[in-house]
C-alpha cells in the first residue's frame, strides 16, 4: 500500500470520528420540533470531500452515521434518523464541493454554501413528505399523518429547520475555512 493511501484512511477515519464526536453534541432550536437537532458533524465531511475528494466526504457521512446509530441508538434501533442525516450532510457536502471546485475563491465557496444548503432543504423536504416521515410513524407504531399533516410538519418545521442548520453550519465552516484554506490547498495532492 502506499503511502498516501494510509494517509487518506487515517484521515477518514479521524475525519469520521470528529463528526461522530460533534454529532453527540447535538441541540433543539426552540422554534422547531425536539425531533430535529443541530449538530456540526458535516463540516468534517466538507473537509474530507475538499482534501480529497467527493468520495472521501461521503464516506465520513456514512461512518459517523454507523458509529452514531451503532454506539447511541439502544432505545429505538430504528436507523430512519441516521439514514435522513445521511441523506441531509451528502445533499450538502457534494453540491458545495462542486461548486467551489468550479469557482475556488472565498466569495466562490459562500455561494457553495449558500446552494448547498438550499438544496439539501428542498430535496430533504421532498424526501420527508415521501419517505422518510412516513418510514418513521410507520416504524415507531405511531398513526399514520394526512398529507395536509404531513405537509405543514415539512412546511412550518423541516424545510426551514434545515435553512437555519445550513445558515449554521455555513456560518463555523465559512469561520475555519478562511483560517485552513492554505493548508487545504497544500492537502489536496492526497485525493481519492
Amino acid at each position: 500500500m502506499k503511502k498516501y493511501d494510509i494517509k487518506v484512511l487515517v484521515s477518514i477515519g479521524m475525519l469520521s470520528s470528529i463528526g461522530f464526536v460533534l454529532m453527540l453534541l447535538n441541540f433543539p432550536l426552540p422554534p422547531f420540533p425536539k425531533f430535529l437537532m443541530v449538530d456540526f458533524s458535516d463540516i468534517p465531511a466538507l473537509i474530507a470531500a475538499l482534501i480529497f475528494g467527493p468520495v472521501a466526504g461521503v464516506l465520513v457521512e456514512l461512518f459517523k452515521n454507523v458509529l452514531d446509530y451503532i454506539l447511541t441508538s439502544s432505545d429505538t434501533g430504528i436507523p430512519v434518523g441516521h439514514f435522513s442525516n445521511f441523506v441531509a450532510g451528502v445533499l450538502f457536502v457534494i453540491p458545495t464541493y462542486y461548486i467551489y471546485e468550479k469557482l475556488k475563491t472565498k466569495k466562490g465557496m459562500t455561494y457553495a454554501l449558500i446552494v448547498g444548503t438550499i438544496l439539501m432543504a428542498v430535496v430533504m423536504s421532498v424526501l420527508n413528505y415521501f419517505i422518510i416521515l412516513p418510514a418513521y410513524t410507520m416504524f415507531m407504531g405511531f398513526p399514520a399523518m394526512s398529507g395536509e399533516e404531513t405537509r405543514q410538519m415539512i412546511v412550518a418545521g423541516i424545510l426551514p429547520f434545515n435553512i437555519v442548520k445550513g445558515i449554521l453550519i455555513s456560518i463555523v465552516f465559512m469561520l475555519l475555512f478562511t483560517r485552513m484554506n492554505t493548508w487545504i490547498g497544500k492537502q489536496r495532492a492526497y485525493r481519492i
